[in-house]
């Protein structure tokens, strides 16, 4: 069930995102609320920012897994951060990252820097939208 991938020529290239993503006829949509890098003791996890982006993208893809789909039936994220300079420091290690768990699929994405999170401690919240089979 792929996604058709919709990059109109004039807002140019994207990189690490796509502008639109077209959800395939009869998959069903999963919203995933916002997850942070909360463990399964609902700790935040050690190791600054990109051990929070990995946890909290973990945690995304543990809902859509249990779900019956995977990295590949994301078509949506946001991605919520205290701190972006941060997270443009840590470009080279998130890719890394992201690219452990996501393959080379990239759906289409905002990324939006906020004054703090619920969690206490938390630098990074990511929430999706999934199609699945």
């Amino acid at each position: 069930m792929p996604f058709e991938i919709i990059n109109p020529e004039e807002l140019g290239a994207p990189k690490g995102w796509n502008n639109g993503m077209l959800a395939p006829t009869g998959g069903r949509v999963l919203f995933v609320a916002g997850q942070t890098a909360r463990d399964a003791e609902g700790r935040i996890v050690d190791g600054g920012f990109v051990a929070q982006f990995e946890r909290a993208l973990e945690n995304v893809l543990a809902v859509v897994r249990a779900a019956g789909g995977g990295p590949e039936h994301i078509g949506r994220m946001t991605v919520y951060v205290t701190d972006l300079a941060a997270y443009r420091e840590a470009l080279r290690p998130l890719g890394e990252a992201w690219r452990r768990r996501m393959g080379r699929h990239y759906p289409a994405m905002a990324l939006v820097e906020v004054a703090a999170l619920v969690d206490e401690g938390a630098m990074v919240e990511i929430e999706a939208t999934a199609v699945v089979p």
